[in-house]
Order: C-alpha cells, then sequence, then structure tokens
C-alpha cells in the first residue's frame, strides 16, 4: 500500500497537530472547492504556524485571483510573482473595511472595522488621488464604504487602495525627498508596516475629493511602505434632486 507522505509543522514545537498534516495538494483541492472562502482560510491560518505559512504562500493568492482576476494580472504584469506586503495583506483589503479606532489614525469616534461583500476597486480612480507628476503611477482604489450619521462628523467614508509596484514608484520618491515624517505609533490595518501621512507631506490633489463626492477640507490618507493606502473623507450631502434620482 503507497502511503501520502505528510507534511508535519516545522515553525512551532506547541502545536497541536502532533499526528501530521494533510499534504498541500489536499488542501489546494479542498479550498478551490470552497471557493477560496476567506473566513475559512483566516480559520485555517490559526491552526498552527504551518497552516498560517500554507495559507499566505498559497491560498490567499488564490483568492486574490479569484475574487479581482484582472486586477491581479496587471499586479503580476512587470514580472514579480509577489506582491507589496504578501497575499494575505492584500487579500484582507479586498474584503475588510477596517473602520478606525478613536484617537488612532483619524479624529474620529471608534468606528468598527467589518467584512464587505463587493466593493470597486478602480485604477482610473487612483490617478485622483495623485498629484500630475505622480499620475504615471498605478493605484487601484475603491468606492467610499459610507458610514453614516457620525455625530459630528456627519456621513463619513473609508476608502483604501494599493499601489502597483510601490517600491519604484514617484509617490514613493517623492515622500523621502520631502522627508515625509513615517507615523510614530499607528501601523497599516493590513500589513502592520509604517505609514506616511499624504496630508503632511501635501500631497492630497484637489480631485480627490472630486472623486469621493466629499468636503476639499475633509479627505486625509496614508499610505504604508508596502503601498496601501487608508483613507477617510466626510461626505458631502445629497441635494434633493439627488436623493430624488436614487429613489426612481
Amino acid at each position: 500500500m503507497i502511503l501520502t507522505k505528510q507534511y508535519r509543522c516545522i515553525h512551532s514545537a506547541s502545536c497541536h497537530c502532533t499526528k501530521g498534516h494533510l499534504t498541500e495538494e489536499v488542501l489546494f483541492l479542498l479550498f478551490h472547492h470552497l471557493n477560496w472562502n476567506p473566513k475559512l482560510i483566516a480559520t485555517l491560518s490559526c491552526v498552527c504556524k504551518w497552516f498560517d505559512d500554507f495559507a499566505k504562500r498559497v491560498l490567499w493568492k488564490e483568492f486574490c485571483r479569484t475574487r479581482a482576476p484582472k486586477m491581479m494580472l496587471d499586479l503580476q504584469s512587470s514580472g514579480s510573482h509577489s506582491v507589496d506586503g504578501n497575499w494575505r495583506a492584500l487579500g484582507k483589503l479586498l474584503i475588510y473595511c477596517s473602520g478606525w479606532k478613536k484617537g488612532g489614525l483619524f479624529n474620529t469616534d471608534h468606528v468598527p472595522g467589518h467584512f464587505v461583500d463587493q466593493t470597486r476597486f478602480s485604477r482610473t480612480s487612483g490617478k485622483s488621488f495623485l498629484l500630475p507628476q505622480c499620475r504615471t503611477d498605478v493605484l487601484y482604489v475603491s468606492d467610499p464604504c459610507e458610514h453614516l450619521d457620525q455625530g459630528e462628523e456627519g456621513d463619513v467614508g473609508f476608502f483604501r487602495g494599493f499601489f502597483k509596484s510601490f517600491a519604484t514608484s514617484k509617490v514613493r520618491k517623492m515622500l523621502i525627498n520631502k522627508g515625509a515624517k513615517l507615523h510614530p505609533t499607528e501601523l497599516c490595518p493590513y500589513c502592520k508596516a509604517k505609514l506616511w501621512s499624504m496630508l503632511q507631506a501635501k500631497m492630497i490633489p484637489q480631485s480627490a475629493s472630486c472623486r469621493l463626492g466629499s468636503y476639499e477640507d475633509r479627505v486625509e490618507y496614508f499610505v504604508c511602505l508596502n503601498g496601501h493606502m487608508v483613507g477617510i473623507c466626510t461626505l458631502l450631502p445629497l441635494s434633493d434632486s439627488e436623493e430624488a434620482s436614487e429613489l426612481q
């Protein structure tokens, strides 16, 4: 009888999975059948470091490729077989609005993070968040995730995005040339890297508020060392005519 080779956890002696693992091939087929369910991938990652490593290396990559195939082809078109920050961080960014804690990056009350069923990321929209001299960079940005009636803040929108090949981007070069300071305490909610404030660096163009439908002076966003973007804006109220057209 031919026995299937099992992989044992080589990362931690304290793991409870002392009887060995299913092969990577079996896990791959299982999650393919489950359509790369992100919540199940996250659950598997908590079992032990071996599963976590396999999820980061294989499962999250397949999830991203399935969720946003055109974007993933574009991100890897430069010849890289990886993405900035790792696949798990990108997978989380695609489906999770981070919200924010009180006293964190943004001057707002606590807004809990949550999963989103569908989010549109646009490369064209991303141009609106770049200064004219940086618009050869590739930035994908989501539509704002609306959190209405946030007290004095009014209607708040959280948005997120990611750069292609951020290490060689003009935005990164400009931030470094300006001597922009990294935030002293807060980290990227997706990859835990340090963050630059685009507001402090004076690199937020007026076109960003137009794209978001927000007040011009109420837009703020940060970019991390891996090129992930997190931002907040105060949304303009709908006019009577806009409300009526939406109801039709």
